[in-house]
C-alpha cells in the first residue's frame, strides 16, 4: 500500500489559502497610529501634569496614543523622576478616560508609537528637544522584554523546514508540522510556520520585531533550530545560511521588496501559510501518526517531500558557497553584524568534515542533544547514541574551537532523581565533556511519543514538584562558574504536556528553593552571575582566571568580576595537547603551536556599533581579555592564536592584530601588537 493511500486528506497540505500575514511582526501601535480618531488636546508646555491634560479636554474627543505619547515626554522633560510606576499609572489614567471595559492603551504600544511619530512626524518631533540623555533614558523606560538583548546582542532565532530525522526518541514529539522535536505552539515555531520556515522571512520580522521593542540590532546571535542541521541536504544549508545574511544585510527596503516577491514565491507554489488550513490539513495526519499507523518520517515525507508542493521550492531553495561568502563579506561592514551563528545537531552527526562544513557557514556555537551520559539511560530512551560517541563528538567541537552547548534532561525513563542528581554532577566536571552551556530542562509527556505506552503502564511516571525541583537546585549547584546554565524549561503550550511540568517560572522557583535553603550565594553558573543592564565601576572590576582540563585541552577561563562577583565579561582560551593534535593531523584544521579562543562576551546592554553608551560594552573589556589570552598562550609556549570569530565580528578582531587564515582569524604571538 501506499503512502498516500495511508493519508485520509481531502486537499494537500499546500493547498492555497488567504496569506493575511503582514511582511514584519508589527505591534498593535502600528494600526492605532493609522486609525481615524482625533488626537486629545495636549498642552506641550513644560510641567504639564498628565491628568490635567486628560481632563482638560473641551470636547468629547477620545485619546490617542499620539497624545499619551506627547504627555509622557512631557512628563519626562518637566522630571526625570519618570520611572516605570509612574508610566503605568498615566496609562492607566488614558484608559480610564476612555470611560470602558476595554483596555486601549499598553506600554508595548508605546515605543513603537514614538518612534513611528518620530520617523513619520519629524518637525513634531524636533519641538520636544528631546537630548541624546533623555531619549536613552525614555527608550531603556519603553522597551519590553529588557532581557532580550541584557547579555549584549540580540537573537534571532529560526526554525528550519519539517524534515525527516535520522533517530526516534522516546520522548521526542512527532509534530508533523514541524521538523522533528518541535511543536507548532511554540512561539518560534508559530513565527516560522507565518513565514514558510523560510530564513530571509523569519530573519527580517524578528528585525522589525525587535526595532519595535525599542532593542539594538547591530549585533545579532542567529540560533538555528530544527532538528539535526546535517539531516538536510547541503544545498539547502547552503541556502538557508545565504538567506539569513541576506536578510541582515539588506536595506529595509530591499527587504521589503524581497519578502513581498518571497512570500508571492510561495503562494504561487501553492504553499499556505494560514494557521487554521494547515490545522485542518494536518490534523488526520497526525492522528495517523499519534496513532502508530505511520512513522512521523513518512507523514514528513509526503506532506513536504519532493511529491508536495514544497518540492517546487526545491529549485530555488539552493546556492553555491560563493554566494554565501559573498554575503558573509557584505556582513562584516553591514547595519546588523552576525556575532553568532548557532546551529543544532546530534552527537553522531559530529564529524571532523560536518564541522569544517558548519565553519564555512560561519558556524560559532555547536547546540548538541546529550540528555544523559548513561548509556543504560541512552539505549531506554531510543537515543541511538552511546557515551563514547558524545565524547568523541565533544572532543572534535573543542579541538575546532566551538562553543558546546548542550542539551540535558532530567526525569528520562529508567532514572531516578537520585542518579539524576549524580548524572548531572558528572556530566558538568568531567574531562570529557565539561560543557560551556547547558539546556536542562525536564522530560515532558507529550501525546504521540513513544513514552506515553509506558505512562500507561505506569513504568514511567513524572517527578512530583519537589522532587523536581530538588533535582535542578543540586544540578544548578553543580554547575561550575565556567558553564552558563541557559535556560530549564522548553517553550512548549501547557496544553501539549500531557504529565509533567507545567509550571513556566521553573527557574524561579529553584533559585527561591536555593535562597530559601541558604545556598543562594554558592551559585556560580554564568547566567545567574552576569551583569545584565546594570552599569559598573570598570575600576572596580577583578579579572579572575579558572583552569581546567578536558580530554584534548587546558582551558582557561577568564572573567571579569565585581566586589560580589558578578560577571561583566568573559573569555574561553584553549590550549590544545600537543599530543592529541600530532595524532589527527590532516584531519583537523589546527596545527601544534595554536592556541585558540573559543568565545569572548562582554556582558550589558547592546551597545551600538562605533557608539560609547553607559553599559558594560565598548569600556575595553574584551580587548583587554584577548591581550591577557595571548599572554597566556605565549608563556605555554604557543606560538598562534587563532579566534573562532563569528562573520561580524572579522573587522573586530583585524583591529586587534588577527588576519584572516582559512576557517579563523590567527594573530602570531611571537610578532610586537600594533
Amino acid at each position: 500500500m501506499s503512502m498516500l493511500e495511508f493519508l485520509p486528506m481531502e486537499k494537500p497540505l499546500t493547498s492555497p489559502g488567504t496569506d493575511t500575514s503582514p511582511v514584519t511582526e508589527t505591534s498593535p501601535a502600528v494600526d492605532m497610529l493609522s486609525s481615524t480618531d482625533t488626537p486629545c488636546v495636549t498642552d506641550t508646555s513644560p510641567g504639564v501634569d498628565a491628568s490635567t491634560v486628560i481632563n482638560a479636554s473641551p470636547t468629547n474627543e477620545k485619546p490617542t496614543i499620539e497624545g499619551l505619547i506627547t504627555d509622557i515626554i512631557q512628563a519626562l522633560k518637566s522630571s526625570r523622576e519618570l520611572d516605570a510606576r509612574k508610566l503605568e499609572s498615566l496609562i492607566a489614567r488614558y484608559n480610564r478616560a476612555w470611560h470602558s471595559p476595554e483596555r486601549h492603551f499598553a506600554k508595548r504600544q508605546l515605543l513603537p508609537a514614538y518612534q513611528r511619530m518620530k520617523r513619520e512626524h519629524e518637525d513634531l518631533w524636533r519641538t520636544w528637544h528631546i537630548s541624546e540623555q533623555d531619549e536613552a533614558y525614555l527608550i531603556g523606560l519603553l522597551q519590553m522584554k529588557p532581557r532580550r538583548s541584557a547579555s549584549g546582542v540580540a537573537t534571532i532565532t529560526v526554525i528550519t523546514k519539517p524534515h525527516a530525522c535520522a533517530s526516534a526518541c522516546l520522548y521526542c514529539p512527532n509534530d508533523v508540522r514541524m521538523p522533528k522535536s518541535y511543536l507548532f505552539k511554540e512561539p518560534a515555531c508559530q513565527r516560522a510556520e507565518r513565514n514558510f520556515f523560510d530564513p530571509y522571512l523569519q530573519v527580517a520580522s524578528r528585525l522589525e520585531a525587535l526595532h519595535e521593542m525599542g532593542h539594538a540590532t547591530d549585533k545579532i546571535e542567529l540560533i538555528v533550530l530544527g532538528g539535526t542541521w546535517s539531516d538536510y541536504p547541503r544545498s539547502y544549508r547552503t541556502w538557508y545560511a545565504r538567506e539569513l545574511f541576506r536578510a541582515l544585510n539588506d536595506s529595509p527596503t530591499e527587504r521589503q521588496e524581497r519578502c513581498n516577491m518571497r512570500r508571492t514565491a510561495y503562494k504561487k507554489s501553492a504553499i499556505s501559510c494560514e494557521v487554521a488550513e494547515l490545522a485542518q490539513q494536518c490534523e488526520p495526519v497526525q492522528a495517523l501518526v499519534n496513532a502508530g499507523q505511520i512513522t512521523y518520517n513518512e507523514a514528513v515525507g509526503c506532506l513536504f517531500g519532493p511529491q508536495s508542493s514544497w518540492g517546487t521550492t526545491a529549485s530555488w531553495q539552493q546556492t553555491c558557497q560563493e554566494d554565501l561568502f559573498a554575503e558573509h563579506t557584505r556582513n562584516e561592514t553591514a547595519d546588523h553584524r552576525c556575532v553568532g551563528l548557532v546551529v543544532e545537531t546530534r552527537p553522531d552527526a559530529i564529524s571532523a568534515e560536518s564541522l569544517h562544513a558548519l565553519r564555512e557557514i560561519g558556524c560559532t556555537k555547536v547546540q548538541i542533544g546529550v540528555q544523559s551520559t548513561r548509556d543504560e539511560i541512552l539505549a531506554a530512551n531510543d537515543r541511538g547514541i552511546t557515551t563514547a560517541i558524545i565524547k568523541q563528538a565533544f572532543r572534535l567541537l573543542r579541538v575546532f574551537g566551538f562553543k558546546i552547548h548542550a542539551h540535558f534532561m532530567v526525569n528520562l525513563l529508567g532514572s531516578t532523581a537520585a542518579d539524576d542528581k549524580r548524572d548531572y554532577a558528572c556530566f558538568a566536571d568531567t574531562p570529557a565533556f565539561r560543557p560551556d552551556e547547558v539546556k536542562l530542562y525536564p522530560c515532558a509527556l507529550i501525546e504521540g511519543t513513544g513514552l506515553m505506552a509506558h505512562w500507561e503502564k505506569g513504568t514511567w511516571r513524572p517527578y512530583s514538584e519537589d522532587e523536581l525541583v530538588d533535582v535542578l537546585t543540586a544540578d544548578v549547584l553543580a554547575t561550575p562558574a565556567y558553564t552558563r546554565l541557559s535556560r530549564m524549561i522548553r517553550d512548549i503550550s501547557t496544553q501539549d504536556i500531557v504529565a509533567g511540568n507545567k509550571k513556566p517560572n521553573l527557574r524561579q522557583m529553584v533559585e527561591e528553593r536555593l535562597r530559601t535553603d541558604g545556598y543562594h550565594e554558592a551559585i556560580r553558573e554564568i547566567r545567574f552571575r552576569e551583569i545584565n543592564r546594570e552599569t559598573v565601576d570598570i575600576n572596580k572590576l577583578t579579572l579572575k582566571e579558572i583552569v581546567y582540563q578536558t580530554e584534548v585541552s587546558e582551558e582557561h577561563f577568564l572573567q571579569w568580576v565585581d566586589p560580589t562577583d558578578r560577571i561583566a565579561g568573559f573569555l574561553r582560551l584553549s590550549l590544545p595537547y600537543k599530543s592529541y593534535i600530532t595524532a589527527h593531523a590532516g584531519e583537523i584544521p589546527i596545527y601544534a603551536g595554536e592556541a585558540m579562543i573559543r568565545e569572548v562576551h562582554v556582558y550589558g546592554v547592546a551597545a551600538h556599533l562605533h557608539h560609547t553608551d553607559a553599559g558594560v560594552q565598548h569600556l575595553g573589556l574584551g580587548r583587554q581579555l584577548v591581550e591577557q589570552a595571548c599572554i597566556i598562550a605565549a608563556k605555554a609556549g604557543f606560538t598562534k592564536l587563532n579566534v573562532i570569530s563569528a562573520i561580524g565580528t572579522r573587522e573586530y578582531y583585524r583591529r586587534l592584530s588577527f588576519y584572516d587564515n582559512g576557517l579563523y582569524q590567527q594573530r602570531n604571538l611571537l610578532e610586537p601588537t600594533k
